[in-house]
């Protein structure tokens, strides 16, 4: 298990947290930031210049996620993790990937009155050998209050178990996070993620077009980037019954006949992905009441749309692209594909 402490920067997770294991049996402090402190000598300067928080970079978020699981691997018990999360896009892509190794999480933010987190930034030490730290990092944290405001009135503040440490010392905090924990008040994040392959999988989408012939894209919580609706192929299940179940389970959609098939696609293996086949079906034209009505389940979705062709090049990754450009085209033609890479072979 993981127990994640959010909050604005100078909220006093850290302090928190250090507290916190000494309260929680068989726990272990992990601090995401020796993660962006290590990335400087991994990364080359011009990639690093390319943003302006080592959040942006897919490597900490990925790391991140990598580095907990192999904690918990060597350690087992609880890690106790204080880091910033305020982009709701990371915080889904983070705790979904800890779901997909089967570690749950639960949620926790500080947020004490605004006046006391400025005094609290204000005060803060900063290190004596970075140049202009204290303008830099004081500055940073200031400038991050308004961001966190908005979260906390949004997402973070539906999805994290709230603390208000205005009055409370970094042992008063812990104790109220290990209440909340033990009595189930921080309950475990309800993000739903299927376990990451270990071998080439089979996976399934389904099409589904509105009465304009725009075709549903949908922005799952679990992972970064748009996709088709579907998943993964369970063990002994028809690929189109798959795409058919994972309709129902992302749209509330409940398809009646199984979809016609478009295209088969062979997916190289790409370390630290294995690869495999993709079933790309057509799900026909809802009619605007159906569309209209589509569930967008909290634990599942984030978003979903409607777009053009042109308009999925601009937000699909290029291999579900050339996958969705070829489906189009079988449509059209009335006969199914078959792809390897994203590229027809065989002749067709």
């Amino acid at each position: 298990m993981i127990v994640w402490i959010n909050g604005a920067f100078g909220a006093g997770k850290t302090s928190a947290a250090r507290e916190l294991i000494e309260l929680i049996p068989n726990s272990t402090l992990f601090d995401p930031e020796v993660i962006g402190g290590a990335l400087p000598f991994l990364l080359p300067s011009k990639r690093l210049a390319d943003v302006s928080d080592f959040q942006d970079l897919p490597i900490w978020r990925r790391l991140v996620v990598d580095t907990a699981a192999a904690l918990l691997a060597e350690v087992g018990g609880v890690l106790v993790v204080p880091m910033t999360l305020l982009r709701q896009e990371y915080r889904d892509e983070i705790f979904g990937g800890l779901a997909s190794r089967r570690i749950a999480v639960r949620h926790v933010v500080l947020d004490p009155d605004e006046t006391i987190l400025r005094e609290r930034i204000t005060g803060r030490p900063v290190p004596a050998d970075l140049p202009d730290g204290e303008t830099r990092v004081r500055q940073w944290s200031f400038d991050h209050i308004e961001p966190y405001r908005a979260a906390l009135d949004g997402w973070l503040g539906a999805d994290a178990h709230r603390v208000d440490t205005g009055a409370l010392t970094p042992c008063e905090t812990a104790e109220h996070i290990a209440d909340a924990v033990r009595t189930g008040a921080a309950s475990v994040c309800d993000i739903v993620q299927t376990p990451e392959p270990t071998a080439e999988t089979l996976a399934a989408g389904v099409l589904l077009f509105d009465e304009r012939d725009r075709v549903l894209l949908v922005d799952p919580t679990y992972k970064a980037g748009w996709e088709f609706p579907g998943g993964v192929v369970e063990r002994g299940e028809a690929p189109a019954r798959a795409g058919m179940r994972e309709v129902a389970e992302e749209t509330g959609i409940q398809l009646t006949d199984a979809p016609r098939l478009l295209v088969v696609d062979w997916e190289p293996p790409t370390p630290p992905g294995y690869g495999g086949m993709r079933f790309l079906f057509d799900g026909g034209r809802l009619d605007g009441g159906e569309a209209r009505r589509m569930l967008l389940p909290g634990p599942e979705l984030r978003d979903c749309r409607f777009v053009t062709e042109e308009e999925a090049a601009r937000l699909l990754p290029p291999v579900r692209y050339e996958r969705l450009r070829w489906a189009l085209r079988a449509r059209e033609r009335g006969s199914a594909l078959y792809l390897e890479a994203g590229v027809p072979v065989g002749g067709q």
